[in-house]
C-alpha cells in the first residue's frame, strides 16, 4: 500500500498534469507550432518568476541556451548536422532523466 501524496506532491502532480494537458491542448490547436509557442509562453512565464526572485542568472542562461540552439540550426543549415544532433541527442537524454511529465 502506498502513502497518500503530501500537499506539495499533489501540487506537483497537479502542475505536470496541468502542464501535459496545455501542451496536448496546443497542440491539437496549432500542431508543432503550438506547442513551440506553449513552452515559449511557460519558459518567459519562469524566467519572470525567477527574476523577481533576484535570480538574474536566468537571464544570460536562456540566452545562451539560444545562441547554442541558433548555432545548431546554421550548421546544419549549412551542411553540418553534428551540432544538431549531438544537442537533440543531449536534449532527450536530459528529459528522460530529469522532466518529471514524462
Amino acid at each position: 500500500m502506498t502513502r497518500p501524496l503530501s500537499s506539495v506532491e499533489r501540487s506537483i502532480q497537479g502542475r505536470n498534469d496541468w502542464l501535459k494537458e496545455e501542451e496536448r491542448r496546443s497542440i491539437e490547436r496549432r500542431g508543432e507550432i503550438g506547442r513551440m509557442e506553449f513552452w515559449l509562453r511557460v519558459t518567459r512565464s519562469r524566467i519572470a518568476k525567477d527574476v523577481k526572485a533576484g535570480r538574474n542568472d536566468v537571464i544570460p542562461g536562456f540566452t545562451s541556451v539560444c545562441r547554442l540552439f541558433k548555432l545548431a540550426v546554421d550548421k546544419r543549415a549549412e551542411g553540418d548536422a553534428r551540432l544538431w544532433n549531438h544537442l537533440m541527442q543531449y536534449a532527450k537524454q536530459v528529459l528522460e532523466q530529469h522532466d518529471p511529465r514524462h
